[in-house]
């Protein structure tokens, strides 16, 4: 219990020291902390539950190689200087696996991120030790800087797809789980929003729409008066679009997606305004072609003349001048007449 409890307050302490640092960004009153959750976003164990480095097995040969953080520190900076990168790395990270609560932990975790993203180009591990450094040492570093650093990783990523035997791959989860990373640690930067952007938008390349839409949809909720929420609501509308066409015919989720389409549309630029009305159109030639084959069901051998007629009556009250409106017309003339085929 207790364990879970300090990991809760690691958690909520670096979004915390974020949202109110003098040198950081600011956000308003209702500034969600990492604990919150995040619709769309997944559980991944290095975002929920970081885990503190411990010394190696066989430290006697992985371990530093100064009897103190100090000395190592000192060794670590003098490799730097003679551009032993990954000697440096190495005895970097022993240090912080050896002496993880000295004072001076904090400095050789930062110039282990540092010379991986700088020295040695690695943004896959350069990103792992920044979200480290913030996990661990968040009272003790510059939080801002640390978590700009994450975010121009994630961005780096996004472009260099992850590497594999020296060769480049896209990797659309480990990106946008880095993404949410950069949210969870910093919701009051003035990127978070756009990362949301891009959180939402690696979701839609999974095919997983649905989480899409609740990432558009907490983004316009938490940030509503940004730009980045504009762009989400016309782009929740087309995720929401694409859902009607993956799954197929559902009256509820029509329906559902008919509402947010007309409230939509009411609250975005002419840009998006154009794009909606034509989703609506779409939306609205769904409902009518369901509401004609449903008044169609009554008009059979099966079923009365009188309920045919109330069926076509009651299509006609709805879409008075759909495109079905003047085949319903006719066939319910001709059942008022008696004239029934």
């Amino acid at each position: 219990m207790r364990r879970s409890l300090l990991f809760a307050l690691a958690a909520v302490m670096p979004a915390f020291l974020y949202a109110v640092s003098p040198g950081g960004r600011t956000f308003d009153t209702g500034a969600r902390y990492a604990t919150d959750a995040y619709p769309g976003f997944d559980q991944f164990e290095e975002n929920t539950s970081p885990q503190k480095k411990e010394p190696k097995w066989l430290s006697w040969i992985t371990g530093p190689k100064c009897d103190s953080a100090a000395e190592q520190l000192e060794y670590c900076e003098k490799l730097i200087s003679e551009q032993s990168w990954s000697k440096a790395v190495a005895e970097l990270d022993a240090l912080v696996r050896q002496w993880h609560s000295s004072s001076q932990a904090p400095r050789a975790q930062q110039l282990l991120a540092e010379v991986l993203e700088k020295n040695i180009d690695d943004s896959e591990e350069a990103f792992r030790e920044y979200r480290y450094l913030i996990d661990f040492y968040s009272l003790q570093i510059d939080y801002n800087a640390a978590a700009d650093s994450m975010y121009r990783l994630a961005c780096k990523l996004r472009i260099e797809g992850k590497t594999i035997v020296f060769f480049r791959f896209k990797n659309t989860v480990d990106v946008r789980r880095a993404f949410e990373a950069c949210v969870l640690r910093a919701p009051g930067a003035e990127w978070a929003a756009q990362a949301m952007l891009i959180i939402a938008e690696l979701r839609e390349e999974e095919g997983r729409y649905t989480e899409a839409i609740k990432v558009y949809e907490n983004l316009r909720n938490i940030r509503g008066d940004c730009s980045e929420a504009k762009q989400a609501l016309v782009r929740e509308a087309e995720a929401r679009m694409k859902v009607l066409s993956k799954f197929g015919y559902n009256r509820e989720r029509v329906t559902d997606t008919l509402s947010f389409l007309e409230s939509a549309s009411l609250r975005c630029d002419a840009d998006g305004r154009a794009k909606i009305s034509a989703y609506l159109s779409d939306v609205r030639e769904v409902l009518e072609e369901e509401a004609f084959q449903s008044a169609k069901f009554y008009d059979s051998r099966m079923r009365t003349k009188r309920s045919a007629i109330a069926a076509y009556e009651e299509f006609l009250s709805k879409y008075p001048a759909g495109k079905y409106s003047s085949v319903v017309r006719s066939r319910l003339e001709e059942l008022k007449k008696g004239d029934v085929k």
